[in-house]
């Protein structure tokens, strides 16, 4: 890909993260919003947001880069002929957005066969939007336009780490990350997508998840690639299609949470 299409597809990248939050905006935090469940014995919600951001962003792929295969949680996988993939998560973080929360965001990857070169993530209600990959690592929102930089956090003692779910995942997956916090500075919660943004905003040092699909991580290692960081799974290799998450601010603080978590 050579400099002018880098540039074109970072602009269809913006292009699609705008039309996905015309289309969610009017439905945040709306009364008359409801939810649909997923899953029989679980809770995993969508609602009519999730599904009309992808189809914006579906949209503007098929006037912009029409050869492109697209993968999107709401509507599957749509083979394409370029060698390139779109990863979409309309919606990363339902269970936040339904409650009112600004921790959700739209997850946007363009992939090739060896994992995600460029990501985006938005969160279209606070209007921050971080960008990475083709050379660009930069954030948009109410401070301006800044460039995205990990932490130089050398030490477990003074990290700062994050996880969605307090159970995490298994017993032993929720054992292999209580590992770890145990001996960081601060553990916290609940924030989806927005953790790994705060880390290639060099805000936190670690995230640590398991369960996850490729459209949840796609986007966020293109980011923290960019700014710098290191994305893995818990044995240190590729994570882009999913399941057990590490993402470390550097190669230090990864190191030091992988040796405990590849024991699990």
């Amino acid at each position: 890909m050579d400099q002018n299409e880098r540039s074109e597809v970072i602009a269809v990248a913006n292009e699609m993260a705008d039309a996905a939050r015309k289309a969610i905006l009017p439905h945040f935090r709306s009364a008359s919003l409801t939810a649909e469940n997923k899953l029989e014995n679980d809770f995993d919600p969508v609602t009519v947001a999730d599904r009309a951001a992808e189809e914006a962003m579906r949209e503007v792929l098929s006037k912009r880069r029409p050869r492109d295969g697209i993968f999107g949680e709401e509507f599957g996988k749509s083979e394409g002929e370029s060698g390139w993939t779109w990863v979409l998560d309309p919606i990363d973080g339902t269970r936040a957005f339904i409650s009112g929360t600004p921790t959700w965001g739209v997850l946007i990857a363009l992939s090739d066969e060896a994992g995600p070169r460029l990501g985006i993530v938005d969160q279209p209600f606070i209007g921050e939007r971080f960008v990475g990959g083709f050379g660009v690592a930069e954030a948009h929102g109410p401070l301006g336009l800044r460039s995205l930089g990990t932490k130089s956090t050398d030490s477990l003692a003074d990290a700062i780490i994050f996880t969605t779910f307090p159970e995490v995942g298994t017993a032993e997956e929720r054992e292999g990350f209580e590992a770890i916090a145990k001996r960081c500075k601060l553990t916290r919660y609940g924030m989806d997508c927005y953790a790994y943004a705060l880390l290639a905003a060099g805000q936190i040092d670690l995230v640590v998840e398991a369960g996850l699909n490729a459209y949840d991580i796609q986007a966020p290692i293109a980011v923290i690639e960019a700014a710098g960081g290191i994305v893995t799974d818990w044995q240190g290799g590729p994570a882009h299609d999913g399941g057990r998450v590490l993402a470390a601010a550097n190669a230090e603080i990864h190191a030091l949470a992988l040796e405990i978590l590849s024991k699990s």
